[in-house]
């Protein structure tokens, strides 16, 4: 039975760590870059990212040897390369093998959108509520993020050049700073230090 309460506390705490809205500025930089991004192909795999992890989270890290603080730190240099790249205007995610450019899958289904920081929460939101009402969570904060996605173009144009330079920035610093967060909090959490 789905509880309104919960989904809403859910979707609320899943919106405010996937951070769409601030991811923009990122999705702007790589547009302009002639990165593809294909916007439903990367709702649905951030959606069956987070849907895995809600099903099997902690087992399916144990089966690598890896634990939730590794795996959030490893989530978080990426954060870290991808705020460096905004602040800096310097491109350190590429693939020279591929013709056309594409960055739907990485960095953009994960670590971006399905990241260190969502996967960590939806194991905290577990202890909790119950599973489906964070999976009906999960599949709003998609719609959600595939909007945002569809509208990159038009958002950009009402931002123009210099707005998207500057939001790209400031968002590139804060960027910056929720990765040194995520990177702080769990070597700690991981007895890493």
């Amino acid at each position: 039975m789905i509880h309104i309460k919960d989904l809403v506390s859910v979707s609320l705490v899943l919106f405010s760590v996937i951070d769409i809205i601030g991811s923009i500025p990122i999705i702007i930089d790589m547009k302009k870059k002639g990165v593809k991004i294909e916007s439903a192909k990367a709702s649905i795999i951030a959606m069956l990212l987070m849907l895995l992890f809600l099903l099997t989270g902690k087992p399916l890290l144990g089966l690598f040897g890896v634990d939730v603080a590794s795996f959030a730190v490893a989530g978080a240099i990426i954060l870290f390369l991808l705020g460096l790249e905004m602040v800096l205007g310097i491109t350190l995610f590429r693939d020279d093998h591929l013709e056309e450019k594409t960055g739907t899958i990485v960095p953009l289904a994960f670590p971006l959108l399905a990241g260190a920081g969502t996967m960590t929460t939806i194991i905290t939101l577990k202890a909790k509520y119950a599973p489906w009402d964070i999976g009906l969570g999960i599949v709003l904060n998609i719609l959600i993020i595939y909007l945002v996605l569809r509208s990159s173009d038009w958002i950009s144009k009402k931002l123009g050049e210099s707005g998207a330079n500057v939001l790209r920035k400031v968002f590139g610093i804060i960027l910056l700073a929720i990765a040194i967060k995520i990177f702080k909090e769990n070597l700690l959490a991981g007895g890493l230090h």
